[in-house]
């Protein structure tokens, strides 16, 4: 994919941004009429097909054209009037996530180039009756060096598709805490933990000085986490509604299969992030459970049945002298 067919689909959803910000800053959407529900579901038969086809499609300039047309056509039904409650479910290849009080809602997906390529897609929808829309410019692959603690903007954006979304609160105000998927490369991938937050003005920033380390990093606290591991691993990285905290696979790391140095394979065991006062504390080795004993095999009999009886616990008979 050159520059300049990124640059256009950023910018057809730069445009609807541009064009409605200003309208409704306060006041939230209101139910949709019947008609504008009817036209709305017309509109999403296509967009599903369209979303499907930018993952499965097997020819890359059909994935291609499928994303502009699916930008173009997202676009036009967002800007249906109250259309902030249409759910858009049958999106399937499309993350739509929003927190609890219905605030906002932030759609992503993934654009599969080929087998060393992804491209990431989104935009922030405020609730709103008329369409007030945050587009997401991917820049991760002109991205250098380390990301982790850096302030994102939406026009500089380490794209991601993400599956979780949870609010937090900070003295700064409500966060909102990501977690997401990033196709990364061939032979690696990552998983990204992500902050989203909105200024004074109302505009989304990513990353927040939140994640907190036993041994504080040179650097000061870092903005999100990234786990980058080995494309034959599979990394579960996401929130614990039981434990109350964010669970992830502990990396360690091994040779390379396919003869490229280091890379990053699970081992069994798990670290986590617990929220405390604000601040994701970093918890190494959740579940560091220790035996008082060495585990040995029992006894087939127990001290009680051990006289008078066999092997199997049958009573042994005596001999007749």
């Amino acid at each position: 994919m050159t520059l300049k067919s990124k640059n256009f689909l950023f910018l057809l959803f730069l445009l609807a941004a541009w064009t409605t910000q200003a309208q409704n800053k306060e006041k939230r959407a209101g139910k949709l009429s019947a008609a504008a529900a009817a036209q709305l579901h017309a509109s999403e038969d296509t967009l599903a097909l369209l979303s499907y086809a930018v993952v499965n499609d097997s020819m890359e300039q059909v994935r291609f054209g499928a994303c502009r047309n699916l930008i173009q056509g997202l676009v036009r039904a967002l800007k249906t009037e109250n259309s902030f409650s249409y759910p858009f479910d049958r999106l399937k290849s499309v993350s739509i996530l929003a927190p609890p009080d219905s605030s906002f809602r932030i759609f992503t997906w993934q654009l599969f180039v080929n087998d060393s390529t992804y491209r990431y897609y989104g935009a922030i929808q405020m609730n709103r009756p008329n369409l007030v829309l945050h587009a997401l410019r991917d820049r991760s692959d002109e991205m250098t060096g380390s990301v982790d603690f850096e302030e994102l903007t939406p026009d500089n954006w380490y794209g991601a598709l993400y599956y979780t979304l949870r609010p937090f609160d900070t003295k700064e105000g409500r966060q909102y805490l990501l977690i997401g998927f990033d196709g990364f490369e061939f032979f690696n991938k990552r998983k990204v933990v992500e902050v989203l937050r909105f200024d004074k003005e109302g505009k989304p920033q990513f990353g927040s000085p939140v994640f907190v380390r036993e041994k504080p990093l040179p650097a000061g606290l870092e903005q999100r986490l990234m786990l980058e591991y080995s494309a034959e691993a599979s990394v579960r990285v996401n929130w614990d509604e039981q434990y109350q905290m964010v669970l992830f696979d502990h990396l360690i790391p091994m040779p390379s299969p396919f003869g490229r140095g280091f890379t990053a394979v699970p081992d069994g065991s798990y670290d986590g992030l617990k929220l405390e006062k604000g601040q994701w504390k970093f918890v190494e080795k959740v579940f560091n459970d220790v035996m008082e004993e060495a585990p040995r095999p029992e006894p087939v009999l127990d001290k009680k049945q051990e006289k008078g009886r066999d092997v199997n616990g049958n009573p042994v008979r005596k001999k007749k002298g």
